[in-house]
């Protein structure tokens, strides 16, 4: 078991966190003045791990901007005389109050870090300071077993995910850092943020004083036990999915192990969370599952099958698997998240241990991916399972659009449809030929997919301008391409569906 921190969990304190913020604000710690302060290639480096760029860039400088950086963002002792100029109402001794930093001789030392984070979301663009525990660069070495992660990938990919929608009672599982709990406020009436370790919730409480976000209730406890018996209209988790052996020997991480095998944690939340969604309330997170058995062309429909077999049917469920990881490539990438690398003499065992955890279950791939479950309100449940490997964006707006066009579609299409603003068409013709061999319609936006279409549904979606009905137009195309309006209607109406559904085609205003 790796040791756990020697730095104090953080102390939250609400006015000495609005000093701190005054301090930040005056300072402009922030993404920009400080990628400008010490350049762009140093910036991208110090997200690759290195931070001697932004050392070099910024030498010398003695300035508030320049001290802070290195102090907080980079984690790395300052002389005490240009810390107190750079936090005048703060003061060293309030950082140290907050459990950000420590004395030690005429140097404060961080035992913190505190980043800006910039975010996107339907209200716009903002940026939050987030503090979190000191990381392996700033440690130089591997990460405790209690580590508070900052701003991760998987905390930016969940942000990006998570449906733009106004709700009443919300509920962040796993909140770590807090950053999701932040951003489901700004869409909520009241938020409730719970986490098993209390070190976590204490730097949660932070940011929120620290940003002024003031409708979030933080609880401690595992799982659902911290808000049994309440219901919420939407819950949102990173929870800690990742699948570790459970031997003596491998690291387990509060912030990503959830203590059991496999992938039954996300098993557990997954058959748990139906009992605290409200009608219409919908939880949305990250999770991995293995597929077990079978090739791998038939193991990635197998786990996603399993996934499925989780949520009762009469539950929407829609999985969006991004990627499907061998078990090598997946103890390789969770070794070195933890710090250790091939050239450690620690690597070697921790890949055994890996790799045997998923022998002894027949694992032949694990799953990555995004997960919406919500209790329908009327509408027939829809149960959808993905693999989409291409670059996304903006998948909270889609999911959320998706969901409407199927509560849409159970009374049937909308009179008239509009073709969306970001759908192009392509058409592949062999050399020579007048007619397309391919014809396909391409999605700018969303999920950016793809539809091979035929002449006659590349018509339909042409013609969908929100003037003529979606009935004069299958006429008209039944006319033109001489086939009975019935044969004609029967083969594009499913498709017309799936196609209002994918965001292709929009309910005309």
């Amino acid at each position: 078991m790796t040791a756990v921190s020697d730095t104090p969990a953080p102390v939250p304190d609400p006015t000495l966190s609005t000093a701190l913020a005054a301090d930040l604000d005056a300072a402009d710690l922030r993404s920009e003045p400080l990628r400008s302060l010490w350049g762009a290639e140093a910036d991208d480096a110090l997200a690759r791990g290195m931070r001697e760029p932004i050392l070099r860039a910024t030498r010398g400088d003695d300035g508030v901007l320049a001290t802070l950086g290195r102090l907080l963002v980079l984690g790395m002792p300052q002389p005490a005389d240009a810390v107190a100029r750079a936090l005048p109402r703060t003061g060293i001794e309030g950082l140290v109050t907050l459990g950000l930093a420590r004395v030690q001789g005429a140097d404060v030392v961080p035992t913190a870090l505190l980043r800006p984070q910039s975010f996107v979301d339907a209200d716009g663009m903002g940026e939050w300071w987030i503090t979190s525990d000191l990381d392996e660069v700033a440690l130089d070495g591997a990460l405790p077993a209690d580590h508070v992660l900052g701003v991760g990938g998987a905390s930016r990919t969940l942000a990006e995910i998570i449906m733009p929608v106004e709700v009443e009672r919300a509920l962040d599982l796993g909140t770590g850092c807090g950053i999701q709990a932040l951003l489901v406020a700004r869409h909520a009436g009241a938020v409730v943020a719970t986490d098993i370790s209390a070190r976590a919730l204490a730097y949660a409480e932070l940011n929120a004083q620290l940003n002024g976000v003031s409708n979030i209730e933080f609880r401690r406890g595992s799982m659902f036990e911290p808000v049994a018996g309440e219901a919420f209209d939407l819950i949102v988790s990173n929870p800690p999915f990742v699948i570790t052996p459970r031997v003596d020997g491998v690291p387990e991480y509060e912030y990503r192990d959830g203590g059991l095998v496999g992938d039954a944690l996300v098993e557990q939340f997954v058959r748990s969370v139906p009992s605290y969604l409200t009608t219409g309330g919908a939880a949305q997170l990250l999770g991995n599952w293995e597929s077990r058995g079978g090739q791998t062309s038939l193991a990635l429909r197998a786990g996603l099958d399993r996934l499925s077999s989780w949520v009762p049917g009469d539950l929407d469920l829609w999985v969006v698997q991004r990627e499907e990881l061998t078990p090598l490539a997946y103890a390789e990438l969770w070794i070195r998240d933890g710090g250790t690398t091939p050239r450690d003499a620690g690597f070697t065992p921790l890949l055994t241990a890996w790799l045997d955890d998923f022998a002894d279950r027949g694992v032949t791939g694990i799953g990555f991916g995004y997960i919406l479950i919500r209790r329908p309100s009327g509408a027939e449940a829809l149960r959808r399972l993905e693999s989409v490997p291409q670059p996304v964006s903006s998948v909270g707006g889609a999911l959320r659009d998706g969901l409407a066009a199927h509560d849409l579609l159970a009374d049937g299409l909308p009179v008239t449809l509009v073709t969306a603003s970001d759908v192009t068409e392509a058409r592949h013709l062999l050399p020579g030929n007048d007619d397309p061999s391919i014809i396909e319609l391409r999605q700018g936006g969303g999920f950016a997919r793809t539809v091979s279409v035929d002449p006659a549904l590349a018509a339909f979606v042409g013609a969908c301008d929100g003037e003529l009905t979606v009935m004069q137009i299958a006429g008209a195309l039944a006319d033109l391409f001489e086939v009975p309006f019935a044969e004609l209607w029967a083969d594009l109406e499913p498709r017309i569906r799936a196609l209002v559904v994918d965001g292709f085609l929009l309910p005309a205003e």
